[in-house]
């Protein structure tokens, strides 16, 4: 087993830049993109360091850093707040600049600058002379820092992209900022320099330091932190264009490459990029876990023409795992929207890979087909998700299974799909049981739609009557309250929190009668239950003249027959 090559350190700013080391974005890293909110907030967060009750360090976060000789550094996260604490200290190094110009303390602050600037920006190499800069950014915005930013030029506002645009910005708020700190006057040089020297040892990172890639991808499905999230999909990107670009490449491909890559993270989020991927590879492929999803990938595209058809194939699919994502999508029918709105619900995900396959094989020519198998799909996950709350580590192997027989043509047919799912389909006997016990939670809003979609879809079997079961207009009632009463408590305490929740507890009733009935003993609501339009509530008048413990597991064990009718696959034999 490969060992994992990192080692994590807390450090500060000023120990980051020091000792020649050199960071650099890779190429295609998304742009710079932190705005007035996030330059606002670092900058209240310092400004609090130096009251006189403030913290004594500010903790800026993760970085991943990737390194061969722990000289030279790839920053994999964390190069928008790297980004913006340099463009901060240029922007204090041109206030240096203009109070040397306006003749206060003149040579004092050219010293203060140019040693600022030997530590935390950039330093002349002592071989070749030549003036080297410790931060190197991406493809697009490295030539507008270099040029304009570094040597504290005079930063052109037109002909900019946008990211470059978002830095002139930033370094012309920061500088306002720091002239309304500091002033201007003989001692502002000195105040400043002083605020930047305690600052960089304020700031303090937990750095993660790899090896390679692999390492990095590994460490970014440990931290599930938002930043990372995203990076994971930079990781992916650097590497498919690394592969794609050479010498020969020219700039106007690598852009229109480009543009595809946005359009794709565009369509999902950035965060939603790396499941999007592992779906897609495994509806194609052999299980991958989510771990070794890079590795494989890097393994398998090595050339240019293998990049460029794995860019397209996500391009394509893409439009497919979102519209898969949303039920309400124009591409599906009603029966169609029905079974994805279910697994939504149901918040199933499994399945997903086998449906994008299961489209590409048979939406466009036997349509009928692919529905089929979604509806399937709905029932068995609420068989054995739902009910029977059954390992899906072990469905998601079936579903990759079946998704790579579909793509290699080994299954050519619907019904062989549904057939193989058989494997995952509890049987009646296993369903029953499991619906008979089943309990769940209606404070949380899943739960309780899903209840309310049980009971509605039981309804909907008992009267033939088909009502909308996310109407404000019907509520949930729980016979046995929430909140129950003294006239309950016949019901030993210990014993109503378990029983609650149960699905045989639960009923349907008009929002205004349920408004009335309250906390109310089960004599009240009797008589309110015999005047619900419900035919299902109606018979809990009809067959219960009392309601405890027994009342409540014989009604789920007689809703629990109706549901084995109502969520049901025939596999004909």
């Amino acid at each position: 087993m490969a060992t994992m090559n990192f080692n994590t350190a807390n450090s500060t700013f000023r120990q980051l830049l020091g000792n020649g080391l050199s960071y650099r974005v890779p190429p295609f890293q998304r742009d710079y993109s932190w705005t007035e909110d996030e330059w606002d907030d670092l900058w209240q967060d310092i400004l609090g360091l130096f009251e006189d009750d403030g913290e004594p360090a500010h903790y800026m976060g993760y970085l991943v850093l990737q390194s061969s000789d722990n000289k030279r550094f790839d920053m994999i996260d964390g190069q928008q707040r790297i980004t913006t604490i340099s463009v901060m200290i240029l922007a204090a190094l041109g206030h240096l600049q203009d109070l040397v110009s306006a003749g206060l303390d003149a040579e004092k602050n050219a010293k203060r600058k140019e040693q600022l600037q030997n530590s935390y920006i950039g330093y002349l190499d002592p071989v070749s002379l030549v003036p080297r800069s410790k931060l190197e950014l991406n493809r697009h915005n490295n030539r507008f820092y270099q040029t304009y930013l570094v040597p504290l030029e005079k930063l052109p506002q037109r002909g900019l992209n946008a990211s470059e645009h978002q830095l002139r910005k930033a370094f012309n708020w920061f500088k306002e900022r720091i002239r309304v700190y500091c002033g201007v006057t003989d001692s502002s040089g000195m105040k400043l320099a002083a605020f930047l020297d305690n600052l960089v040892d304020k700031l303090f990172f937990t750095v993660i330091t790899v090896t390679d890639e692999l390492n990095a991808f590994k460490v970014f499905e440990t931290l599930n932190a938002r930043g990372v999230r995203l990076s994971a999909t930079d990781l992916l990107k650097n590497y498919l264009f690394s592969v794609i670009s050479s010498e020969d490449t020219h700039e106007a491909e690598l852009k229109a490459l480009e543009e595809r890559w946005e359009r794709i993270v565009g369509l999902l989020g950035s965060e939603s990029f790396p499941e999007f991927l592992r779906v897609f590879w495994n509806g194609r492929n052999k299980l991958v876990r989510k771990s070794d999803l890079f590795k494989t990938i890097r393994k398998r595209v090595v050339a240019r023409d293998t990049a460029f058809e794995l860019l397209r194939d996500l391009d394509y699919s893409a439009a497919l795992y979102a519209a898969l994502r949303d039920s309400q999508d124009a591409t599906w029918d009603s029966d169609e929207k029905l079974a994805l709105e279910q697994l939504l619900m149901f918040n199933v995900r499994q399945p997903l890979a086998m449906l994008m396959a299961c489209h590409a094989k048979f939406y466009e020519h036997e349509r009928t087909d692919f529905t089929r198998i979604l509806r399937a799909v709905a029932v068995v996950s609420f068989r054995y998700n739902v009910i029977c709350n059954l390992q899906a580590h072990e469905q998601e192997r079936l579903y990759n299974d079946i998704a790579w027989k579909v793509s290699t043509g080994v299954y050519a047919r619907a019904r062989e799909v549904i057939a193989a799912l058989r494997d995952v389909y509890p049987d009646d006997r296993q369903f029953k049981a499991a619906f008979a016990e089943k309990a769940l939670r209606t404070a949380n809003s899943r739960n309780r739609k899903v209840v309310r979609y049980i009971l509605f879809e039981i309804e909907r079997q008992r009267s033939g009557q088909n009502f909308d079961f996310q109407s404000a207009i019907y509520n949930l009632e729980h016979i046995l309250p929430e909140n129950p009463s003294p006239a309950w408590s016949y019901i030993e305490e210990s014993k109503q929190d378990r029983l609650i929740y149960r699905i045989g507890n639960m009923t349907l009733l008009e929002a205004s009668r349920n408004r009335d009935l309250g906390n109310g003993d089960y004599a009240t609501k009797r008589q309110v239950y015999r005047q619900s339009v419900f035919k299902t509530t109606q018979a809990v008048a009809e067959n219960y003249d009392n309601w405890d413990e027994q009342k409540i597991e014989s009604r789920q064990k007689q809703l629990a027959l109706v549901a084995a009718g109502i969520w049901k696959i025939d596999f004909g034999g």
